[in-house]
């Protein structure tokens, strides 16, 4: 049973109690009580979803971006301590966030220059540009942008939760095409291009269609800024030859539309790669049914969505559905682009 967040000392007991738990796990001598301890500082984050939800949803209300949250799952807070030896628990940022997904470039950083000017408590702890992954994109082919704010609240209730992180992150459709891409790559190959794990063919191709989104639908330069555009094009018609790999992303049959009003839905990824959906009308009843289903199924991939409508939810999180097709057809769509310009 998760504890309530209405506690009176930090999540977990101190934040020097979460990152013993947490090194405890990475070192696999982790205890019941580490466990609890995590769990507890984890389901704290829900006051920190319900805060930034309202304040997002509210300026995004009459308009056409996407908002979707997400909960980090046990599963993968592991995966990251394992990845990083040298982070902190309580000072991971991602455990709570937001997907922002934009139509434009323009209506992105407009959106996120008024969010920057808002009247709030909440403080952002980056830099403008330190996380700026479409100024200077990783080098694994991702962009879009990212900020960190620091939770802030008076109350008697709220005050332990102070000092908590959430991450928002911005994207556009065309960026969010291929972060998509590389997610249905991890499910249906053994590679993991995203932590750059497992056959580098697909890292390679994923850094050249970055490029080629880049350069054809936004007028902009990804990871490999200097390549010409002839080389670029080579490069990547070799590769995707190699791996067959646009041929099978298109191939993959998606998942049928969750035909439900409700806008909270649990999907649950089973190692056979088969996907149920569970839907609920409100967010505590999904909450509560989450860590139910994360004990019962231990194996299992398993991820709370929200949003605005269901068809956002499918838009947010294409991956769980095992569908690329707005990749495939803006990446083709991008190489006539180029191909064109080469030849005039």
């Amino acid at each position: 049973m998760t504890r309530n967040v209405n506690i009176k000392n930090f999540p977990g007991g101190s934040k020097s109690r979460v990152n013993k738990a947490g090194n405890n796990v990475r070192n696999k001598t982790d205890t019941p009580e580490d466990l609890e301890v995590i769990e507890e500082w984890r389901a704290s984050h829900r006051a920190v979803l319900n805060t930034f939800q309202e304040m997002l949803r509210r300026r995004t209300r009459t308009t056409d971006i996407v908002v979707a949250q997400r909960h980090k799952r046990k599963s993968t807070i592991t995966d990251k301590l394992d990845r990083l030896p040298n982070m902190q628990l309580s000072r991971m940022d991602d455990v709570a966030g937001f997907r922002l997904i934009f139509p434009t470039l323009e209506d992105l950083y407009s959106f996120r220059k008024t969010f920057h000017n808002a009247k709030f408590r909440h403080k952002r702890r980056n830099d403008i540009d330190k996380y700026n992954y479409i100024k200077k994109p990783k080098h694994t082919g991702y962009r879009g942008i990212h900020d960190v704010y620091v939770y802030d609240v008076n109350s008697d209730i709220g005050r332990p939760l102070k000092g908590l992180l959430v991450e928002i992150q911005y994207r556009t459709l065309i960026q969010h095409s291929w972060a998509t891409a590389v997610e249905v790559i991890g499910f249906i190959t053994e590679s993991q291009p995203k932590f750059e794990k497992g056959d580098t063919r697909y890292q390679d191709a994923m850094m050249l269609s970055s490029e080629i989104l880049a350069r054809s639908h936004e007028n902009l330069k990804g990871p490999y800024p200097d390549l010409s555009n002839t080389d670029l094009l080579k490069k990547f018609s070799r590769i995707d030859k190699s791996l067959n790999l646009l041929n099978r992303l298109r191939g993959l049959i998606a998942v049928k539309k969750a035909s439900s009003e409700n806008r909270n839905a649990i999907l649950i990824f089973s190692q056979s790669a088969e996907l149920e959906i569970r839907t609920f009308r409100t967010a505590p009843e999904a909450l509560r049914a989450l860590f139910e289903l994360e004990k019962d199924m231990p194996e299992n991939d398993i991820v709370l969505v929200k949003a605005d409508k269901s068809e956002d939810i499918r838009l947010a999180f294409k991956n769980y559905f095992s569908d690329a097709n707005d990749f495939v057809f803006l990446v083709e769509d991008g190489i006539n682009k180029i191909a064109k310009e080469i030849n005039t």
